[in-house]
């Protein structure tokens, strides 16, 4: 059992930032800065290449937090942000570079490094649910939400498949190689974002991997656009959802 250890404070706009440790991994939890006492929590995945901190992370927390008034937990994923690189990651990396620059397809490279980063990533989620369940402001047994795109889907797939305290999910731009098997265990209300004109996820590969979840009440948002032209309100959405399902 790994104790969550705050190392810093800080608070503006009706939010609450505390960064903390859980063993090795580093994270951020974001909470109202009026001290809400057993709120929701909701889990967020980062994207590949991206922090506990990106603008994403820090973007959608505030739609949640002060629009909501839920707690948001963010943690580094393996080889990102303050965690360093393995040379595993850094071959991978390189190999994805490679393909890019050669005008390359990079979807089996991604699929196989982020099925890689969820083996490694997946205990450190349910060991950092463990430790922010202890705190009085969230418990044992309140409600618990996940969000995460592209690489955030990629990890947390694995990771609702096997987490019973997480009971709603937003999902969304990945391909359906290796989370198809473990998305048809996953029964839990689900939003699954997609862009109809990615260019690197194939429009058929968005919606198999939709069509896998065996969640009674599932919504499919495809948006037209390119793979990083999500548009803004698909975060609108994911709060409405989660309001819906968490309170």
């Amino acid at each position: 059992m790994h104790p969550l250890r705050f190392t810093a404070e800080s608070s503006s706009n009706g939010m609450l930032e505390r960064d903390f440790t859980v063993g090795d991994v580093p994270g951020v939890l974001w909470s109202p800065a009026s001290g809400a006492v057993r709120a929701p929590l909701v889990l967020m995945g980062h994207g590949g290449g991206n922090h506990k901190k990106s603008p994403a992370m820090a973007g959608r927390a505030r739609l949640l937090v002060t629009g909501c008034g839920f707690h948001v937990a963010v943690i580094d994923a393996p080889g990102h942000g303050d965690r360093p690189r393995t040379p595993h990651d850094d071959q991978e990396i390189a190999v994805m570079q490679r393909a890019m620059a050669a005008g390359e397809p990079v979807g089996p490279i991604i699929v196989r490094y982020n099925a890689h980063l969820a083996e490694r990533a997946v205990p450190e989620w349910q060991a950092t649910l463990d430790a922010l369940q202890r705190l009085p402001e969230i418990g044992a047994d309140g409600p618990v939400g996940y969000w995460g795109l592209n690489m955030g889907t990629a990890i947390g797939v694995p990771l609702v498949a096997v987490e019973p305290r997480i009971t709603a999910a937003v999902f969304g731009q990945h391909w359906p190689d290796v989370l198809a098997e473990q998305a048809k265990l996953i029964t839990i209300p689900i939003e699954f974002d997609m862009q109809w004109d990615d260019e690197h996820i194939p429009r058929e590969a968005g919606l198999a991997l939709f069509d896998a979840f065996a969640s009674k009440e599932k919504t499919l948002h495809a948006n037209g656009g390119r793979h990083k032209e999500l548009p803004r309100f698909a975060a609108t959405s994911a709060t409405r959802f989660f309001t819906r399902h968490l309170n």
